[in-house]
């Protein structure tokens, strides 16, 4: 040991003089040796780097990491035959409550109701393989379906450009929240906030298919002036759809009270005998379609009233669009009958939305998720619930789709259906699927006032008032964010509803390049004051129009059509109205005089509107 140590010292002090000798230039050998150390630090840092990505790699590609990104490979393996019975009797169930709900709730997104079935079905089939609740569907929802409305209200009737566009972007926000492990996020917002939102939801939602009801048009969605049209239009209810409506929502009533019938056997008993169970469970099943067994027997009432020549008797939803939506990649403009629609004008319009849309998509999702695993002992995981909503909303954007999430009043029901695995969403898609192939042509005698009642009955459940008396024992400071949500919920975000009528002078021409310049004026008269003033445009000084005038004309009535409010051309020339006509102008309304466009608005509005303020716009240097 000892002659050991005595050979080394002398090495170990060799190496040490070495290090400290002078060159020729009488610099140190530590110095010269200043690059070979900083290329073998490099070449370490390349090794870390490499060890730690091939760590990552191998970590992501690993099995547990796998089960857990595709959940399916975790129940698929033990699958039963028992479960695939379970699930089919669930998944079914479900369908034929997204059926009739589907539809309702497109009309709150303002599209045809045919989209609500197309957003109803190819989430159910991507949350099969990457969700982690079993009793979670995906689908259209209320919240969603106001949300979409909101945010992404085409200008052109009847498109989902701007809705199927959202859908998209809402999809990937998602995913990357997923993918970046923030489904912590959603602890971040207290409970008070989220039932106050929660709850206003519902209620403007609720309040604004009153008019279904009642048969009622032409009501604005602002919730302040949507209550105060609504009440002043009750003089022209019609009679038949409120009769249909009433008697569909006590339907709808009885049917949920045989749905939540107690038996109360007695649990140390022999049980029930076996045609008591079969009847209690048709019974069941009959509570648990009543959306479906309202809406069906609605329409049939229509069909025979129609069959009997009173086509005027009822609203109905009309002729929708057969078989599915070709699957193809989102439209991001629009150009179409004279009219275009930009790219940057859809993301500008839906704004924020891109931002709101996601998080309360995650907020719903993850509160139902986590009641319901908690309820059936089970956990979910809800970064991968964002990886799953997210995909979900990618891929359900190429058949034409607005956002989705989960809904609480299908999950309920998946869960009392006694689903087993995720697997339930392929017979809820294929049902829906199998609808849009064969049942179109029958939607078309659906009564409007039967969806209205189906979607008043399901957001009623949505409102919780006792949750004030729970937090004035609990925490009485926890009512202020409540009651200040759930306040301005009722407000934000809605249009404002028209706050009088201007009459703008155009001093000279109307060609190209001035017509920009002449839009930008007309819409900040149209906000001045912070209202949508109603107008008419007194035209009496163009002389002629060129193909930018008739687009400028056009997307100014798109544009007051979007903010509620009307516009009508006075004192167009002979010639003028020709070129106009030629056009075909969609939605274009023009008077002899402005006295006459006053009269116009006057009757479309409502006769105590504000005296009319006269403005004049002069643009000659412009031209």
């Amino acid at each position: 040991m000892s002659r050991d140590a005595g050979e080394r010292e002398p090495l170990l002090g060799n190496q040490s003089r070495q290090r400290t000798s002078s060159n020729y230039y009488g610099e140190s050998s530590e110095s010269s040796s200043g690059p070979r150390q900083q290329e073998e630090d490099s070449m370490g840092m390349t090794v870390a780097i490499k060890k730690a990505a091939k760590k990552q790699l191998d970590a992501c590609c690993s099995k547990d990491n796998l089960k857990t990104k595709f959940p399916i490979t975790k129940w698929l393996p033990e699958y039963s035959f028992r479960n695939l019975q379970c699930d089919a009797i669930a998944g079914l169930t479900v369908g034929l409550t997204v059926i009739p709900q589907g539809l309702a709730y497109a009309k709150i997104a303002n599209l045809p109701p045919q989209y609500g079935l197309y957003s109803a079905f190819m989430g159910c089939f991507v949350y099969c393989f990457f969700g982690t609740a079993k009793d979670i569907t995906l689908g259209p929802t209320a919240i969603m379906s106001l949300m979409t409305a909101t945010f992404a209200t085409s200008k052109i009737e009847n498109d989902a450009t701007y809705a199927i566009v959202l859908c998209l972007i809402t999809g990937c926000v998602q995913l990357l929240l997923g993918l970046l492990n923030l489904g912590i996020l959603v602890n971040f917002i207290s409970y008070p906030v989220i039932n106050a939102f929660t709850s206003a939801a519902a209620i403007t939602i609720g309040f604004g298919q009153v008019k279904g009801v009642l048969g009622l048009s032409h009501i604005p969605r602002d919730f302040p002036e949507m209550v105060y049209e609504t009440c002043k239009k009750i003089p022209e209810t019609n009679v038949w759809d409120l009769t249909l409506g009433l008697a569909s929502l006590v339907l709808l009533f009885l049917l949920k009270k045989i749905r939540n019938i107690k038996w109360n056997d007695d649990p140390d008993g022999p049980g029930p005998h076996c045609c008591v169970a079969i009847c209690r469970y048709i019974l069941w099943i009959v509570g648990t379609a009543s959306n479906a067994i309202v809406v069906v027997s609605a329409s049939g009432v229509a069909a025979i009233l129609i069959s009997q020549g009173k086509n005027d008797t009822l609203s109905i939803t009309g002729h929708l669009k057969p078989g599915l939506p070709d699957f193809r990649a989102p439209d991001f403009s629009y150009s179409r009958d004279n009219i275009t629609i930009t790219t940057s004008d859809i993301f500008s319009d839906i704004g924020a939305g891109f931002g709101i849309v996601p998080l309360l998509g995650l907020v719903e999702l993850i509160a139902i998720g986590k009641a319901f695993a908690r309820q059936n002992n089970y956990k979910i995981y809800p970064s991968q619930e964002l990886i799953a909503i997210g995909l979900a909303n990618i891929i359900s954007c190429f058949v034409g789709s607005y956002p989705v999430t989960g809904s609480f009043s299908r999950t309920a029901v998946n869960s009392q259906s006694g689903v087993k695995t995720p697997f339930s969403g392929i017979f809820t898609g294929a049902l829906i699927v199998l609808a849009l192939y064969t049942l179109t042509p029958l939607f078309y005698y659906i009564p409007k006032a039967a969806l209205s009642a189906v979607i008043i009955f399901s957001v009623m459940q949505m409102v919780d008032v006792m949750i004030v008396k729970k937090l004035w024992k609990v925490n009485k400071i926890d009512l202020i964010p409540l009651f200040i949500t759930f306040l301005s919920c009722l407000g934000v975000g809605m249009e404002a509803e028209s706050g009088g009528v201007k009459v703008v002078k155009i001093d000279h021409g109307l060609l190209f390049p001035a017509v920009e310049y002449v839009q930008e004026r007309l819409i900040e008269e149209n906000e001045a004051e912070g209202k949508n003033n109603s107008m008419v445009l007194d035209c009496s000084h163009v002389s002629a129009v060129d193909y930018t005038s008739i687009q400028g004309i056009t997307e100014l009535i798109l544009d007051f059509k979007r903010r509620n409010a009307k516009l009508v051309f006075a004192g167009f020339s002979k010639s003028v109205l020709e070129h106009l006509q030629r056009a075909e102008i969609p939605e274009l309304v023009v008077s002899s005089t402005v006295q006459e466009g006053c009269k116009l608005i006057q009757e479309e509005l409502t006769p105590e509107f504000p005296e009319v303020q006269h403005t004049k716009i002069d643009f000659s240097s412009h031209l």
